[in-house]
């Protein structure tokens, strides 16, 4: 299928491009290209000091929490996404160097009629379990309480959203903008346990959801009508063979497990990394919307050459194959194996590599940067085919 047949279908665009569209004349903050927007600090007028404020959440991954809470009535499930949540923020703040003392807000929107106060209390719980386990890292996180709002008019179910806060010193910020040409490309797993991770994760991260769920996922799930836009076309929506408590080809757990594994946040790594290596990274992306061909976005005259990525996890090529997408589509919309990435020196690849297996995440240099003229682009050789993207073109 197309991205129109596999996702533009579904009411997602996997290369977000209106919203580039409608943001590509505002202000770019102190540090133009980086991965986060960078202000000054007004709140102290220091001039050595900035501030990056991040907005996300847990996407349409609530929906499968939702859907599983309806059919066990348990609302334990509800607690990872509190972590995806978090992590969508805190990982992107990561990539400008940000690696500690974070104040977050949230906000729940819910409809009543469908949500009750359990499953409130599961996502409130689910916070402070992740906050407490990255205050044992060094990464401290301050939960300054958010908004609850009972929107049945707006919200079918549950949003979960979040906002961090951080500050930091001009000096230390890393900028995607000052990737170069002989860099290396190192990788970190999403699949796994890291010492970190509260449980062994599939790798599928926040991103893609939407399409993993109705590739995965069988009709039996449209008896759920409030969990799907009703302008979906029937042979588009769950048209999968899985109910979320079944098992599948090559997955160590449920198909609603592996859809609903926590995203992994990367900041324990990242932070020693920085306090090693830091004048060493030019930049770091975090592999979400765009997936492997994220990085086409930052630094410029740059062909990112990816050989040597990680063989997709299992939940992917599951995917593709009840979804019937393209391997250059699930490139382009997936993880596909690893969600962060930094751009070294090639001197302190190893280095890298080491800190992260030290922490139970593996890691490894996935491929290189080129200098080119023109455009940025991407150029995948992987076990499933070789596929290139040229930035500013639909791929």
């Amino acid at each position: 299928m197309t991205e129109r047949g596999a996702y533009r279908d579904l009411g997602v665009s996997s290369s977000k491009g209106d919203v580039h569209k409608a943001i590509k004349n505002l202000d770019p903050g102190l540090f133009k290209g980086s991965f986060s927007k960078i202000v000054p600090d007004i709140l102290t007028c220091d001039k050595d000091w900035c501030v990056a404020s991040h907005s996300d959440g847990a996407g349409t991954k609530s929906i499968v929490a939702y859907l599983r809470f309806k059919e066990t009535g348990s609302a334990r499930c509800f607690r990872s996404i509190s972590q995806d949540s978090i992590v969508m923020n805190l990982d992107d703040l990561l990539c400008i160097g940000a690696t500690d003392r974070f104040l977050l807000s949230n906000t729940i929107n819910r409809n009543l009629n469908k949500i009750p106060a359990e499953v409130l209390s599961e996502i409130i719980c689910g916070y402070e379990d992740f906050i407490g386990r990255m205050a044992r890292y060094g990464v401290r996180i301050e939960n300054c309480g958010g908004e609850t709002a009972d929107i049945g008019d707006s919200v079918r179910n549950v949003i979960v959203d979040s906002n961090l806060v951080t500050r930091m010193r001009r000096k230390d910020v890393i900028t995607a903008a000052n990737v170069r040409g002989g860099d290396d490309i190192v990788g970190f797993s999403g699949a796994g346990r890291a010492l970190y991770d509260d449980k062994v994760n599939s790798g599928i991260g926040g991103n893609g959801l939407t399409l993993a769920r109705h590739a995965l996922l069988s009709s039996h799930y449209d008896q759920y009508a409030e969990t799907f836009d009703s302008a979906i076309d029937a042979g588009v929506r769950h048209r999968g063979p899985f109910l979320l408590s079944d098992s599948a080809p090559g997955l160590r757990m449920s198909v609603g497990d592996a859809l609903l594994s926590p995203s992994r946040t990367y900041a324990p790594v990242i932070r020693k990394v920085l306090a090693d290596h830091r004048s060493e990274v030019h930049g770091m992306v975090h592999c979400t919307g765009g997936g492997q061909v994220k990085c086409i976005s930052f630094g410029m005259g740059i062909r990112y050459v990816k050989d040597d990525l990680f063989s997709p996890p299992p939940i992917f090529g599951l995917i593709r194959e009840t979804g019937r997408i393209e391997w250059r589509e699930m490139y382009r919309t997936f993880n596909m194996g690893h969600r962060m990435e930094l751009y070294v020196d090639p001197s302190i690849s190893s280095s890298v590599v080491g800190i992260a297996k030290k922490l139970g995440v593996d890691a490894k240099v996935v491929g290189r940067c080129e200098s080119a003229a023109g455009r940025n682009s991407v150029e995948i050789s992987s076990e499933y085919g070789k596929f290139g993207y040229l930035q500013g073109r639909s791929a």
